[in-house]
């Protein structure tokens, strides 16, 4: 489904903390598409603005308008609009290219106290941009300025009644809905406005509309990492109205990021730093169709993975060298372990939740099937009858193995034990593929180099791929916590998939 479209009208911060940088940051993390129309650029950091330099507002039109003619928009949300002649392009776009859902953000001062909209353009804000606003976000300051402005004569709040009447107050400057912000006037438990430190308890947003009154209170953080926070809240709530939601829960979700972006930011800079604004988004290390090579590339993995794909035994195995007693032993082990891998994939075809899942399951019992046939019949080659295979006792490191990935088809979920029977399922066609490819691999009278061709054959080859496609698939939707999880689950079945090799030898009695 395409990403719902949300257009920024606002100032860039160079310091990336609030601005078009911190909305584009809230939005990706919706999981929105955001565009731009920068109203001014801005060198500031933490501890202040230095200079701003405005975009001229023809300028700003022009980025509006090939926006909106080209990819459309869902919602506007605007930002620092920097002079009045901007307000009236902002103003003018709306009603130009019916945007029915706006959300202005009515930045007038920095949090750091610097000026960032000329008291001249506050006229020019309520006469022009507010008759057709969805939705205005001040904080009390610029309540107080907007009303100011407007003529009204408000006493400074001193309790809950009175941020509501400035609330009504504000919204009577002509938007559908005000959500005044109580950031900068936290009150104490008794929901008066608090005069100490000590007394600084619960943050009030007043939201007032066609619904009435919602009152939304979070518990007031003691941090310095509050840069940007209006304009990252202002922005959750166009996404999550462009996503459908009502207001007042619009308005809730947003609040909620925003508090867990304060209590999870890490200290940026020497003044008021940005919160985190990625706090519940987790980022797959690894990208759409590239488990099994993250997998393959982890640090721990790499040793155990090295020790099972490169063993002794196959470096011999190319070389020639292999003495053929401990290659037999390996070949009725192997049987052995072929059985029991056809019985984890009919497990598997058992765990499936959809049909797909379990054709593929009863495919690849069908494939070892063949597999064991041919298995046999090479085993011939080497003097090891049928009977002598099935009547040999498996190994204990042949248990170990199979047995654990069975443990884990039981125990646990479908796609735990595809990781488990990976090693052998993708190990196989990557060692014989090295072997084969390598010019130094003994071909010619080589009593090995069959079964090298066995498995870079098209039918394993398939094989292979079907069993990676299906893992992929499966993993897009992991948790960070199952991630590792598999990750353990991958490295354990590939130490005990090299404990087969290690274990072979002259000893077996089939010699």
């Amino acid at each position: 489904m395409a990403p719902k479209r949300i257009l920024v009208i606002a100032g860039s911060d160079s310091s990336g903390g609030a601005g078009l940088e911190a909305d584009q940051k809230v939005i990706a993390a919706h999981g929105c598409y955001a565009m731009t129309a920068t109203t001014a650029l801005t060198a500031q950091n933490t501890l202040g603005v230095q200079d701003i330099h405005h975009t001229p507002p023809d300028f700003v039109r022009k980025q509006i308008d090939a926006v909106c003619e080209d990819v459309g928009v869902d919602v506007v949300k605007t930002g620092m609009l920097a002079s009045a002649e901007t307000i009236m392009v902002a103003a003018d776009a709306l009603k130009r290219h019916e945007i029915n859902t706006s959300i202005i953000d009515p930045v007038m001062v920095s949090t750091s106290g610097s000026q960032l909209l000329p008291e001249t353009a506050i006229e020019t804000l309520i006469r022009h941009l507010l008759p057709h606003t969805t939705l205005l976000t001040p904080n009390l300051p610029e309540a107080r300025l907007l009303l100011q402005t407007a003529g009204f004569d408000l006493p400074d709040p001193k309790n809950v009644d009175d941020i509501v009447s400035m609330a009504q107050h504000v919204r009577s400057l002509g938007p559908k809905w005000v959500l005044l912000k109580g950031g900068h006037l936290p009150l104490t438990h008794g929901r008066v406005v608090s005069t100490h430190d000590s007394e600084k308890e619960v943050v009030l947003n007043v939201l007032v509309g066609d619904t009435g009154v919602t009152m939304l209170e979070s518990p007031y953080l003691q941090s310095r990492n509050t840069h940007g926070t209006g304009c990252s809240l202002a922005s959750a709530i166009a996404c999550n109205l462009a996503k459908g939601m009502s207001m007042a829960k619009a308005v809730k979700k947003a609040n909620l990021y925003v508090e867990a972006g304060i209590k999870t930011a890490v200290d940026m800079g020497g003044g008021s730093g940005p919160i985190n604004h990625f706090h519940s988004m987790y980022m797959l290390p690894f990208t759409p169709g590239n488990f099994i090579s993250y997998l393959l590339d982890r640090e721990d993995v790499q040793k155990p993975w090295k020790e099972y794909t490169q063993h002794e035994f196959v470096q011999s195995m190319g070389a020639g060298t292999l003495p053929v007693e401990k290659f037999m032993y390996y070949l009725v082990q192997d049987y052995l372990f072929l059985v029991q891998f056809a019985r984890a994939n009919a497990l598997s075809a058992y765990k499936s939740s959809n049909l797909k899942d379990i054709g593929y399951s009863v495919q690849q019992v069908v494939t070892l099937q063949e597999e064991i046939k041919l298995h046999i019949d090479f085993c011939k080659e080497y003097g090891l009858s049928e009977v002598d295979i099935i009547e040999e006792e498996e190994d204990q490191a042949t248990t170990a193995y199979t047995r654990y990935v069975l443990d884990i088809g039981m125990s646990q979920d479908y796609l735990a034990l595809q990781i488990a029977l990976l090693p052998c399922l993708i190990g196989y066609g990557i060692i014989a593929k090295r072997l084969y490819e390598d010019p130094s691999t003994v071909r010619v009278g080589s009593k090995y180099w069959k079964w090298i061709e066995q498995y870079v054959a098209e039918e394993y080859r398939e094989a292979m791929m079907r069993g990676s496609e299906l893992v992929e698939k499966h993993a897009e939707g992991l948790s960070p916590s199952r991630v590792e999880e598999l990750a353990k689950i991958f490295i354990h079945a590939t130490n005990v998939s090299a404990r087969l090799k290690m274990t072979v030898g002259p000893h077996a009695n089939v010699v």
